[in-house]
């Protein structure tokens, strides 16, 4: 299986502004060699601290490539990645009470659009994107299903911040 050897966790921000826009990231992905939408996500730990709280990384990840900080992160999940292949964890942040602070875009290895969409125009903008031949990571909708659904999303988000989800 494949594991992280310079970071200690990924997290996964669904960022979501006071008008209701949930907040996309675009950028090419070289392995698969097209350009992919994705909720904002990176790597804890790849940073200069090793050490680096997931809460840490998740704003860290979000300023660089939306532009925004949240105000509120609230902690959805921890799941695997992909248990069949990989050891990697992934925690997901609700990501609320946005402020634009900056122009994302990413750091100077990445080539990141930033996208805005109004929750209830969603669906229809993410059929025209994928009609354009942009692929779409389906984490995008398991946030969408947890936006639709908060009394789950406070359920999960009950886990405890210290709980290690592999125990």
């Amino acid at each position: 299986y494949a594991t992280h050897i310079n970071a200690s966790a990924v997290v996964v921000q669904v960022p979501l502004t006071k008008r209701g826009e949930l907040v996309l990231v675009e950028q090419y992905r070289e392995p698969i060699r097209r350009r992919v939408l994705e909720l904002p996500a990176g790597l804890a730990g790849d940073s200069d601290d090793p050490e680096e709280p997931i809460e840490a990384a998740a704003q860290r990840e979000l300023l660089e490539e939306t532009g925004y900080r949240a105000g509120r992160l609230t902690r959805i999940l921890s799941c695997p990645s992909s248990a069949g292949m990989s050891d990697e964890m992934i925690t997901f942040f609700l990501a609320e009470d946005l402020e634009r602070v900056g122009s994302g875009g990413g750091d100077d290895s990445e080539d990141i659009e930033v996208h805005r969409v109004k929750l209830e125009r969603v669906d229809a903008w993410l059929s025209a994107r994928l009609g354009s031949g942009v692929l779409l990571d389906p984490k995008v909708y398991a946030a969408l299903y947890w936006l639709s659904r908060p009394e789950h999303m406070a359920a999960l988000g009950s886990e405890s911040p210290g709980e290690d989800p592999q125990h």
